[in-house]
């Protein structure tokens, strides 16, 4: 384990930990000067590809990807997805994990839970990879978005399921669309890091996707602050430009050899 995965789980209770999405050099080196943690999400597929789920991304998308986001990263923890179908077994999970963090450089794996894949955790804390789990709204295992823990059966599945994967080895789990009160239970009984995405304030940090929160991926669920609007900035700057060309006014001898 290495020290950066150390100082996260001590923060565990304490200082609140701050964790955002990245895909590219450019938007990694500036959340670097800010987060604690840093993951390359397969939610790539729709911010970035178009897609309308996740389930398509392949692990060559998610090592390049990782790979620039790396050569932004100076101290933050960074956190790659492992795709769909690429750790069904002990066996292809271990080969894809070390395939991923050896092409990225990446400190860590996320695998979201099935409620089944507890021996997958284990197999490759075994080998050496850390793992971050991922329960409640498993975007690669449910197709339409849920708040997860409504009822007694529910709860009580997400609070075994955040033991399980603790007791397996994983260093932090991500709770998605967790109901607050559950999420609260689920952060005080475990003893490892909590990382909350629409499961309240209660966790012991928080995750979102960076586009939606700067208002460039179009998608502002409940649970999403637009702290900017960089679409808007991003308009108005091209729409200069097109009136500079157009009038020739744009390049000027300035720009020009």
């Amino acid at each position: 384990m290495n020290y950066k995965i150390t100082k996260i789980i001590k923060r565990k209770s304490k200082q609140p930990i701050v964790c955002l999405t990245a895909y590219s050099k450019s938007i990694a080196t500036i959340l670097d000067k800010y987060c604690d943690i840093i993951l390359v999400g397969d939610s790539l597929a729709n911010v970035l590809y178009g897609m309308k789920s996740t389930n398509k991304v392949s692990l060559e998308m998610m090592a390049n990807h990782a790979k620039s986001v790396m050569q932004g990263v100076k101290k933050s923890l960074c956190v790659v997805d492992m795709p769909k179908g690429t750790y069904d077994t002990p066996k292809s999970a271990i080969k894809n994990a070390r395939y991923l963090l050896k092409v990225s450089k990446c400190d860590a794996i996320k695998i979201e839970s099935n409620n089944k894949n507890f021996k997958i955790i284990k197999k490759l804390i075994e080998s050496n990879i850390s793992v971050m789990g991922h329960i409640g709204f498993t975007p690669q295992y449910k197709k339409k978005f849920k708040v997860q823990g409504l009822n007694h059966k529910q709860e009580n599945q997400l609070i075994n399921e955040s033991i399980q994967i603790e007791k397996e080895g994983a260093f932090s789990i991500v709770l998605e669309g967790i109901k607050t009160n559950v999420a609260k239970k689920i952060t005080s009984i475990i003893k490892i890091p909590t990382i909350g995405i629409g499961s309240s304030i209660f966790c012991d940090g928080q995750i979102i996707v960076t586009d939606d929160m700067i208002g460039l991926s179009g998608f502002y669920p409940k649970f999403v602050k637009k702290y900017a609007n960089i679409s808007k900035v991003i308009e108005k700057a091209v729409k200069k430009y097109d009136t500079e060309v157009r009038k020739k006014i744009f390049p000027t001898k300035k720009n020009s050899f």
